[in-house]
C-alpha cells in the first residue's frame, strides 16, 4: 500500500515541478510509489494495474479514516504520451488529506497506443477497476484537467454506449479547463491540432459518443473550473458547454478563476485548487 505519510506530506508543486513531472514516464516514476499496511483503509492501496499495458494502471491514495467518496483524477496534456499521471499526483495527495480516496489514473495516450478508441477504453476500464478495490463507490467523482477534463466529462456519458456501459457509475464531474467541445477545439487549433491527432481525423457528428458538447445534457452534476487568462484552452470551451447544458435542464456550473491560467488549476497550493476542494465539500 502507499505510505500515507509520504503522500500526505508532499508539498504543493509550482509550474517548474509540473513541467518536470510532465516529462517523466511511468517507468521513471515507478520507484516513487512505496507500500505499507493501512488498517484504516481498503486493501490494495498503491499502484495497481487495470490491464496488461504499462500505461494501464492507477495510483490509489487513501485518507487516514473512511473515505468521503472516491475522486478519479485524470491528467491532461492534450492526450499526448509525453505528459503522464505525475501531473495528478499532488492533487491526489491533497484529496487524500481532505478525506477522499483518490484514484490517479494513467491511460494510453497518443504516442504509446492511445487515441480513439483505446484511450476511452482505458478510462472506462480504469474507473471500473474501483469495483475491485474494496471501496464504497456510491460517490464517484471524475476530476480532469484539460484533455483530462474532456475524459472526465466523457466518462459521465459512457453508459449510453454498449461498448462502455456497466461497471462503476460516475456520480459527479469536475472539469478543470476541459476540452469539452471537440469540434470547436479542432477548428480553433487547440494544442496545434491535438484534437484531430487524438481522434485520427477531424471531428464531426459521427464523433458524438466521444464529444461532451454533443452529449449534453449529462445526468450527473458538472462543474467547469476555468481561468479567465487560460491561453491553452480558452474559457469559451467551458462557457459554451455550461450554456448548452443549463439550457437543456442539466446541472452545470461555471466556476471562474479570475486571472487564472491553464496550470493554476493543478497547483495544489493555489486558490483555484482550494475552490475545487470547496466544490467537493458540497458533494461529500
Amino acid at each position: 500500500m502507499i505510505a500515507r505519510r509520504t503522500l500526505l506530506g508532499l508539498p504543493a508543486v509550482g509550474l517548474a515541478g509540473l513541467a518536470l513531472g510532465a516529462c517523466s514516464s511511468p517507468t521513471d516514476q515507478e520507484a516513487s510509489v512505496t507500500t505499507d499496511d493501512n488498517a484504516d483503509g481498503p486493501a490494495g492501496a498503491g499502484r495497481l494495474a487495470y490491464g496488461p499495458d504499462p500505461s494501464q494502471f492507477g495510483e490509489l491514495h487513501l485518507p487516514e479514516g473512511a473515505p468521503r467518496g472516491v475522486v478519479v483524477v485524470i491528467h491532461g496534456g492534450f492526450w499526448l504520451s509525453q505528459y503522464d499521471y505525475t501531473l495528478g499526483t499532488p492533487l491526489a495527495a491533497s484529496l487524500a488529506a481532505a478525506g477522499w480516496a483518490a484514484w490517479n489514473l494513467e491511460y494510453r495516450r497518443v504516442g504509446n497506443g492511445g487515441g480513439d478508441p483505446t484511450t476511452f477504453d482505458d478510462v472506462a476500464a480504469g474507473i471500473d477497476k474501483l469495483a475491485d478495490l474494496d471501496l464504497d463507490t456510491s460517490t464517484v467523482v471524475t476530476l480532469g484537467h484539460s484533455a483530462g477534463g474532456h475524459l472526465a466529462a466523457w466518462a459521465g456519458s459512457r453508459g449510453r454506449f454498449p461498448q462502455w456501459e456497466g461497471g462503476v457509475a460516475v456520480t459527479h464531474v469536475i472539469s478543470q479547463a476541459g476540452v469539452l467541445d471537440l469540434v470547436t477545439g479542432d477548428s480553433e487549433g487547440l494544442g496545434g491540432g491535438a484534437v484531430a491527432t487524438f481522434l485520427g481525423h477531424e471531428p464531426g457528428p459521427d464523433d458524438a459518443p466521444l464529444d461532451p458538447q454533443q452529449q449534453v445534457p449529462l445526468e450527473q452534476p458538472l462543474w467547469c473550473v476555468h481561468g479567465t487568462d487560460d491561453g491553452n484552452v480558452p474559457i469559451s470551451q467551458s462557457e459554451r458547454y455550461v450554456a448548452a447544458a443549463t439550457a437543456d435542464g442539466a446541472s452545470a456550473e461555471l466556476v471562474t478563476i479570475e486571472g487564472g491560467d491553464h496550470f493554476t488549476l493543478i497547483d495544489a497550493g493555489s486558490e483555484a485548487w482550494a475552490r475545487t476542494l470547496g466544490i467537493l465539500d458540497t458533494i461529500g
